[in-house]
Order: structure tokens, then C-alpha cells, then sequence
């Protein structure tokens, strides 16, 4: 047993390390170089690391050597999630200064103007940007003196803004939760500045962007009680801290709740956490879809007779979103050519028809070409792919079938032997009748004679 308790011990130990993410992500810094051009310098976020000192970079700048300390744990909790075999996240530092919330409705934060002494220094904010999350993170370098040469810099994690769903895809006409917390730990020199214990109070603003325009879709100050700009779109947001820990670290919410979203509502969407001179944003993409519905007409069977063209086909794709990206295919089922291949005749599609809810549809045309003997029992097919859809597409088909060749189906069979069964039904009902008439008329003749 010893041996496999020891296997299973390392099995778990590998699980463990495959799932904990990235121990270190690497970045890029950049600056504004002057003359609208950017300069940009290689960087790196230390997350976790073995016994001893850090791995020695020399690649790196030790200022852009960062060993991050994160006491929420929100960043790291983020990066956990991140799966090993996924390509590494995009990830961008810059120069962050702390200044006042510039909206109207978020001075409450800020009553007096000017920034304190106690927020003085370097400060970073490092973006990182993936299919998985999206944050934010206020970082603030120490100023410790460390050894010479120095290797690294130590940073702590005052603020991150995350959402785990930063591109949401949406039926039409379906509620959207859009994901959004933060975490917010004071600096040393922070909380010595401040007296009054608990979480600070905070602004939280959602903003859409769409087609070059954007606009406030909804802001909240919560416990502040300012003037608010009245929510667009029906949106709610969560705005609250998670906890009242009188010295934090404290985790919050901000998720964004859109009722029954419609095409209009797509776009980047900003998410802004707003702290007493601090902020941070993530951006999520949301779209919205819906798949077709497909239907191909005659069904399901259509007729021609050797030699003659079948029926016009009509394959009606409706109610679905978005317009682009849809490709309509006919295909010949079981013909003279093999199993499958392109059917050939005349085709179109329609014009596309709009809807109230915002999803269109069109019909595509197939004239067929004459069909010998050998079509009989073919299959039109109307196939479709669209973005929704998967990888093959859906479709729709219809039996040809043709005229002489055709002998009687079991539908059939069934059909003629109740109708026989009927007639001769019929046929002894009216014998019976006819019987019993000519009997009743025999003992009135009697009594005549």
C-alpha cells in the first residue's frame, strides 16, 4: 500500500501544480515616448516562488522585475484558474498617477481636491487581458532598500478590478450578467493616513461603447448618497463591498445585470472602480446571437416525372442574429454520382426580412435540373452555416421521387387494404338492408291475397 499511497501523493501534488496557473507572467512596459510614438520594455510579475530568493532574471530591468505581493489574493485566485495548456495572457504595465474621480457624480469621493502626501510615489497599473479573465491591478512598488545588485522589486496589490466573463456571448431576448469584482487593500502609509476603519466608500460606473459612440449606462456611490444619472437600458447593478473588516483586506461586487438584451446593447463594455484618488477598469465584449431555424418546402417528399425539372425548392432560414456570416449550401443526397454532391441548378437567396426583436430571416431558391431513373430516391438537402451554429452547419432535405418508379409504400398498402375492408363493409351492410326489406314486404303481400 506504501507504494501506492506514495503514487497517489504525487498524483495529487501534479494536479495541484498544473491547475495553480502561470507562476510568472510576462509583460510589456509601456511609456509615451514623445511624438505620439510608445516605447515598450520587457516585464514580468512574480507571482509565486520556491524556497530562497527569486529566479534571477537578467533579461529584465530590476524595476520591471516585479515580485508582486497580493494580500486579497484576487490576483492570484485569478491566475489559478488559468489553464496550463491555454497561451499565455496579454499582459501591459504603465505609469499610473493618482488623481480625483474627474464625474460629477463621483466627487462625493473625494471632498478635498488635492491628492495626499500619503499616496506620494511610483505607482504601476498592469493590465492583463485573456479569454479566461480580465483585470486590472493597481500596483505600488516598495521603497525598501534591498542589497546590492539589486534583482528585483517588490510590489503590493492595492487594487484589482476582475471579471471572469470578459467576452460574453448572449441569445437574444436572454438576461446578461456581466461578471465584476475588486479587491482593495491599503498600503501601510495609506492606512496610517486614515482614522476611520472599514472599507472606504467607492463609485462603480458602466459605460458601453459601440460603432465609435459610448455612453453612461449606469454609476453608483453606494452609502453616499449623491445624485445619481438614471440607469439606461433597464441595467442593475451589485454594488456593494463583500465585508466591513475594519482594516482589510476587503473583496467587492459590482456585476452588471442587463434584462432581455437585443442587438443594440452589443459592444465593450468599461467597468470603472472608483476609490478615494484611485481607479481601476477592465473591459468585456458582449454579443449578442441566435441561431437559425431552418425548413425546406415540399416536404417531405417532392415528385418529377424522368426527364422533367422537380419543383422549385424553398429553404426558409428564419429568426436569427447576427446577419453576417451566414452561407446557404444544396446538396444532392444519394445520386447517380455517388452519395453526396453539389446539386446543381439555378439558386438565389432572398432579400433579408427584419423583426421586431431584432433577428432577420431569408429564404434561399433551388430550381433543379431534369432528373433521369437514377435520381429516384435522391435527397435535396438545404444546408446552412453560421457563426451559431456548429462547425457542419444544419440542414433540412427532401425525397425525390420519381414518377412510374415508385411501387406501393407500406403506407400505401395499409391504406388500400382498409379501403378494401370498408367497401366490403359497405357492400354486406347494404345486402343486409336490402334483405331485410324484401322480408318485411312478403307478409303484407299474403294478407292482400
Amino acid at each position: 500500500m506504501k507504494p501506492l499511497s506514495l503514487l497517489l501523493a504525487v498524483a495529487s501534488a501534479l494536479g495541484t501544480a498544473v491547475s495553480a496557473g502561470p507562476a510568472v507572467i510576462e509583460c510589456w512596459m509601456v511609456e509615451d515616448a514623445g511624438g505620439g510614438r510608445l516605447a515598450k520594455k520587457p516585464a514580468a510579475l512574480l507571482l509565486r516562488q520556491g524556497p530562497g530568493t527569486p529566479p534571477p532574471r537578467p533579461d529584465l530591468e530590476p524595476e520591471l522585475y516585479l515580485k508582486v505581493h497580493d494580500p486579497a489574493g484576487t490576483l492570484q485566485a485569478a491566475v489559478r484558474r488559468y489553464p496550463s495548456d491555454a497561451p499565455p495572457p496579454h499582459c501591459e504595465l504603465s505609469r499610473f498617477i493618482p488623481l480625483p474621480a474627474s464625474a460629477r457624480w463621483a466627487r462625493g469621493l473625494t471632498p478635498g481636491r488635492s491628492c495626499p502626501r500619503a499616496l506620494d510615489g511610483a505607482w504601476l497599473m498592469a493590465s492583463v487581458l485573456s479569454p479566461i479573465f480580465s483585470l486590472s491591478c493597481l500596483l505600488r512598488p516598495q521603497s525598501e532598500p534591498q542589497p546590492e545588485p539589486a534583482l528585483f522589486t517588490s510590489a503590493t496589490a492595492v487594487l484589482t478590478v476582475l471579471t471572469y466573463s470578459p467576452i460574453a456571448q448572449i441569445q437574444l431576448g436572454q438576461d446578461a450578467l456581466l461578471d465584476l469584482r475588486f479587491a482593495y487593500m491599503p498600503s501601510i502609509s495609506e492606512a496610517a493616513a486614515s482614522l476611520a476603519p472599514g472599507p472606504p466608500p467607492f463609485g462603480l460606473e458602466w459605460r458601453r461603447q459601440h460603432l465609435g459612440k459610448g455612453h453612461l449606462l449606469l454609476a453608483a456611490t453606494p452609502g453616499l448618497h449623491e445624485q445619481m444619472p438614471a440607469a439606461q437600458d433597464g441595467a442593475v447593478a451589485f454594488a456593494a463591498w463583500d465585508d466591513d473588516d475594519p482594516w482589510g483586506p476587503w473583496t467587492g461586487n459590482g456585476t452588471l445585470w442587463l434584462p432581455a438584451v437585443q442587438p443594440f446593447q452589443e459592444g465593450t463594455y468599461l467597468a470603472t472602480v472608483h476609490l478615494p484618488y484611485l481607479q481601476g477598469q477592465v473591459a468585456l465584449e458582449l454579443s449578442v446571437q441566435k441561431p437559425p431555424k431552418i425548413s425546406l418546402t415540399p416536404a417531405p417528399l417532392v415528385w418529377a416525372a424522368p426527364g422533367e425539372a422537380p419543383p422549385e425548392l424553398l429553404c426558409l432560414v428564419s429568426r436569427f442574429y447576427p446577419a453576417k456570416g451566414l452561407e446557404v449550401e444544396w446538396e444532392l443526397r444519394g445520386g447517380p454520382e455517388g452519395s453526396f454532391q453539389k446539386a446543381e441548378g439555378q439558386s438565389w437567396l432572398s432579400a433579408l426580412r427584419h423583426h421586431s426583436d431584432g433577428s432577420v430571416s431569408l429564404s434561399a431558391h433551388l430550381q433543379p435540373i431534369p432528373v433521369t431513373a437514377k435520381h429516384h430516391g435522391a435527397r435535396y438537402a438545404c444546408r446552412v452555416h453560421h457563426p451559431t451554429l456548429p462547425t457542419l452547419g444544419r440542414s433540412a432535405e427532401v425525397t425525390l421521387e420519381v414518377a412510374g418508379l415508385s411501387g406501393p409504400s407500406l403506407e400505401d398498402s395499409v391504406g388500400l387494404f382498409l379501403s378494401a375492408f370498408l367497401l366490403l363493409g359497405l357492400i354486406k351492410a347494404l345486402g343486409w338492408v336490402a334483405a331485410s326489406r324484401s322480408t318485411s314486404k312478403d307478409p303484407k303481400e299474403k294478407k292482400a291475397q
